[in-house]
């Protein structure tokens, strides 16, 4: 049934009907031919977790899978934007194009990204062969927001031969990287002194590559011999990988060069050797498992919203245990669950 529009009033202007949201197949065109406006709204839509995004995500899946994934981590104050920038460059000076996920910390008041790394990174968001998007981690304890991976599969999808993900710097946490990209720098200055120790558990763990940022300041000899000396104690990697000790000077750009040529190199050998592919696998059964534990906890604290605060009252009482108050709510789900069939 077709409806007429309403004649505006006299000396009203008619007010502009809201735009319809582009169809998901010409959506699915706009990503897959690289346009920015559409993979910037595809990207919101996986970032909302919406089944518009999920949907978008299926159509494109065929076309992932090329863009090479580089993960940038670090403490804080190492100067990662500074130094994804001039790498950014470095690949646009080869004839290649990149995207950019700088993850940042969640905004308390808003929910969005706090601290937009779209600022620090101008060098590089002015060339049409570059796409930046700051993303909130949302509260993720790895660093790296877990549709930031969906957005890097939109990335590929449009592409990019490079995506390049940025995480928030909160310490040895920044694990989750490892498992997300194809090549991890971790990136250290000579501030970090003693910090290296407490990394060691953690974060200097999973680099493929390591960097020692703001090379022209005091210390940072010291630090490359810190870090090769903990290298020692680590074994290569099934591939026979040893990180390399890289020093850049971001700021002049000094050093750039040859750490993009260390990250090809790292490329290189672990498509060589089969190892990039069985990242690639560990990855998917990875994201698989987080999206299953993700949807069910979704559906147990929806299920059993009111009983959770009767069990937290028990359990702060001393009539309840943890685990005891955690069975009870799996328990109503499941009886929740068998009543719906």
């Amino acid at each position: 049934m077709i409806v007429a529009s309403r004649p505006a009033a006299p000396g009203r202007k008619a007010r502009r009907a809201p735009s319809a949201p582009a169809p998901a197949d010409a959506l699915e065109s706009g990503v897959l031919a690289g346009e920015s406006l559409a993979v910037a709204r595809a990207i919101t839509l996986v970032e909302d977790r919406s089944a518009r995004g999920a949907a978008l995500l299926r159509a494109v899946a065929r076309s992932t899978g090329r863009a090479h994934r580089l993960g940038i981590t670090g403490p804080p104050g190492a100067g990662k934007s500074t130094l994804v920038n001039a790498v950014a460059r470095e690949i646009l000076g080869r004839g290649g194009s990149v995207g950019i996920l700088a993850v940042d910390p969640t905004s308390p008041f808003t929910g969005g990204a706090l601290l937009g790394d779209r600022v620090r990174m101008q060098g590089a968001a002015g060339d049409p062969r570059v796409f930046i998007r700051s993303m909130a981690s949302r509260g993720d304890l790895g660093g790296l927001a877990a549709a930031a991976q969906d957005a890097a599969d939109v990335l590929d999808a449009a592409g990019k031969d490079w995506v390049v993900m940025e995480t928030v710097g909160v310490g040895q946490t920044e694990v989750e990287v490892a498992g997300a990209a194809d090549t991890v720098v971790v990136i250290l200055h000579p501030e970090s002194g003693d910090g290296v120790q407490t990394m060691k558990a953690g974060l200097m763990e999973v680099a493929d590559i390591f960097v020692i940022n703001k090379a022209d300041r005091e210390g940072a000899e010291r630090l490359v011999r810190d870090v090769l000396d903990m290298l020692e104690l680590r074994r290569p990697g099934r591939d026979g990988w040893r990180p390399p000790v890289m020093t850049t000077t971001a700021t002049s750009g000094k050093g750039v060069a040859e750490l993009l040529d260390e990250i090809e190199k790292h490329r290189d050998a672990t498509r060589a050797s089969g190892s990039f592919q069985e990242r690639r696998r560990e990855r998917a059964r990875a994201r698989i498992r987080g999206l299953v534990e993700e949807s069910i906890r979704g559906r147990v604290f929806r299920a059993g919203d009111g009983e959770l605060e009767r069990l937290v009252d028990g359990v702060v009482e001393g009539r309840e245990t943890p685990q005891g108050a955690a069975m009870r709510l799996l328990r109503r789900v499941q009886d929740a669950s068998v009543e719906g069939e």
